[in-house]
């Protein structure tokens, strides 16, 4: 049985967050669900969102409303908590095909910060319904997920 694709936008360059936004808008129009989780980044202005349920839902559970790499140390190990429950929440998504698009925003970033495990994330995608597509999208690119993802996009700045 096949399961739903994986594609990565990685790299320096800005724009994953809105190709993955894009390919969100794409579902909604076709009358399909999807879910964005946030991780790292300071809090966005989520009304704009509200507009777009509930056909587009954002979460983020980080509590400060900085991004995370302006935290102090102390701040950090408290937000790590509630970026696990993010997670968590992401496996649980990926297991119930809730929705028909799940974006991981800046993920990738959260095995580099050391909180999870490149292997914990194949592990929760690999746990993920026939029917959920994921995208995800951060600054670098480890080979297991390269090795398991259908399309890998790397975003370069060029001027």
């Amino acid at each position: 049985m096949e399961k739903g694709t994986i594609q990565v936008y990685y790299g320096c360059g800005q724009g994953k967050s809105a190709a993955a936004l894009g390919n969100a808008v794409r579902y909604a129009s076709q009358g399909k669900k999807s879910i964005i989780i946030q991780f790292l980044k300071s809090e966005t202005n989520s009304d704009y969102f509200e507009k777009l349920e509930p056909e587009i839902k954002l979460f983020r559970f980080e509590r400060s409303k900085d991004g995370f790499e302006d935290l102090t140390e102390q701040q950090k190990q408290e937000e790590k908590i509630n970026i696990l429950n993010g997670l968590n929440y992401a496996k649980k998504v990926l297991g119930t095909g809730e929705c028909d698009l799940l974006v991981l925003d800046e993920v990738l970033g959260v095995v580099d910060e050391g909180i999870v495990s490149e292997e914990d994330i194949m592990e929760a995608l690999e746990g993920r319904s026939i029917n959920t597509n994921v995208i995800l999208t951060g600054l670098n690119m480890s080979s297991g997920l390269f090795e398991i993802a259908d399309s890998v996009l790397k975003v370069k700045p060029e001027k």
